[in-house]
């Protein structure tokens, strides 16, 4: 018997109770389901080949990335840094 891409099988996922509760919300004022929602989701992700929404890191956004080169550069070109001895005998 050939899968035709018709027969279903059942995911399990964990969640926490919270987050399934406020998204079965979302989705229900959209009038989606929870397994209609993901189902869509599924989909959508197969026709981008891969998520269909950029995931970021925010530690890579250009902004920070700009933060820490500026502060890279103080510290190569000996800006704003100070030295103190942590003890009376040097050690």
């Amino acid at each position: 018997m050939q899968d035709n891409g018709k027969k279903k099988v059942t995911i399990a996922v964990k969640v926490s109770q919270a987050d399934q509760q406020r998204a079965a919300g979302i989705f229900e004022s959209l009038g989606l389901d929870l397994a209609t929602a993901i189902n869509i989701f599924i989909k959508k992700s197969i026709a981008e080949g891969g998520f269909p929404f950029e995931i970021k890191d925010p530690f890579y956004s250009e902004a920070n990335q700009a933060e820490l080169s500026r502060r890279f550069q103080k510290v190569v070109s000996s800006q704003d840094i100070h030295s103190r001895q942590l003890s009376e005998n040097g050690k």
